[in-house]
């Protein structure tokens, strides 16, 4: 018989969001079974079908994956043909990225699945409920974005 989440646990925040993810990840990943499309990957991809032509470090900033993750992820886009990567004319130290047409190709494949797999993690919420926790983590995320993280002194020594 499972072990029922409850306490301090089924109340906490951080290991809600995370549960979550996982669902979310794990719906994402049966439901893209024939693209073989990580959730990150799908989020770069689309990304760049709004912003073509966006630097590494735009991306970084849009789906807030780490920038090693990234260079890795965007290496591997581009080894499948889904992404075309070159120096920026601008500033030699930066890479810009855009899909290819094999790319666009992928990802309207990639969207019904995407948007299945968001309807399966929200399939227990009523319409309204949806809409609210959809502007309240992107809430989240703007305010954690405009804030930087302060660590207490004490934290920072251990």
């Amino acid at each position: 018989m499972p072990i029922k989440e409850q306490g301090s646990l089924g109340a906490s925040v951080m290991h809600l969001l995370h549960r979550a993810g996982q669902l979310a990840d794990e719906y994402f990943a049966e439901e893209m079974k024939d693209s073989a499309l990580t959730p990150r990957q799908y989020a770069v991809l689309a990304v760049l079908a709004e912003n073509e032509g966006s630097s590494q470090t735009q991306i970084v900033d849009a789906t807030g994956i780490d920038r090693s993750t990234l260079a890795d992820i965007v290496k591997r886009l581009v080894q499948r043909g889904f992404l075309a990567r070159r120096r920026s004319r601008a500033d030699a130290r930066a890479y810009v990225v855009r899909l290819t047409p094999q790319g666009h190709s992928q990802l309207k494949v990639a969207n019904p699945a995407a948007a299945r797999a968001s309807e399966r993690v929200l399939r227990g919420l009523a319409n309204g409920q949806r809409h609210d926790l959809v502007a309240l983590l992107g809430q989240m995320i703007g305010t954690a974005r405009q804030s930087p993280v302060v660590v207490p002194i004490a934290a920072a020594r251990r």
